[in-house]
């Protein structure tokens, strides 16, 4: 099992049990579906983007999918994915709700191998921070890239570096990769860190260095404000 299986299955599963509508509901940031972490930046971003009629777009780690209902809800032809079944039978039950038509499915991002079509806008939603290694952040970089358009965007929300945040004590944060390990039983992905067993749980990036990861990926950057980025692909690339 990959290093972020368990703790989304898990915290899905309690979303589940306690009657919630999204990951950041667990958390007290939200109280309900229509409103949602990145919302405020999609509402600035799309007045922004030089999109044809009816774009499609790609949602990847949709969770329950209130983003992709509301690209949908804006006429916007949406495919999106989740590691998650529990994650995804919430979604699919919400846009009916909704009256929205998404193509919701059940994927892994860091194994969606070569692309089946290519999208005008690729979305990410609070789901890159949870890619931790170099391999698996290159892989899905790499799926993108592949999977835009060559007019399209990506429209990336990701949690970046805070020297405010407290890590707990079962936590161990680099400060040269920006990886937040977390102390586990030895497993598959897990790392011995001064004899401890790590897994890796997030990848907390400053600015800079999410926008340069991002360069190295092919990609330009069109606007930055933190972890909220507006891509394109460089040209040539």
């Amino acid at each position: 099992m990959r290093y972020y299986y368990a703790e989304h299955q898990a915290a899905y599963q309690r979303l589940v049990q306690q009657g919630l509508t999204q990951w950041s509901d667990l958390f007290g940031e939200t109280d309900e579906y229509d409103v949602f972490p990145n919302r405020p930046f999609l509402e600035r971003t799309l007045s922004e983007l030089d999109l044809p009629p009816e774009p499609d777009v790609l949602e990847y780690g949709c969770g329950t999918g209130p983003a992709a209902c509301f690209l949908a809800a804006r006429g916007f032809r949406v495919d999106a994915i989740d590691l998650i079944p529990e994650a995804i039978t919430l979604a699919r039950r919400f846009a009916q709700q909704r009256g929205v038509e998404v193509n919701f499915s059940v994927q892994d991002v860091c194994t969606m191998g070569a692309r089946s079509k290519q999208y005008a806008v690729v979305l990410d939603s609070y789901c890159l921070q949870s890619i931790v290694t170099d391999p698996d952040r290159t892989s899905l970089l790499t799926a993108v890239h592949d999977r835009l358009k060559d007019t399209g965007y990506y429209v990336l929300s990701t949690a970046i570096y805070d020297p405010d945040r407290i890590y707990e004590c079962t936590f161990r944060y680099d400060t040269t990769t920006g990886i937040c390990y977390q102390a586990a039983d030895p497993a598959d992905d897990a790392v011995q860190l001064d004899g401890t067993w790590y897994l890796p749980h997030r990848r907390h990036l400053h600015p800079a260095a999410l926008r340069a990861e991002l360069e190295a990926a092919g990609f330009h950057v069109i606007s930055q404000e933190g972890g909220d980025v507006i891509c394109a692909k460089r040209h040539g690339t």
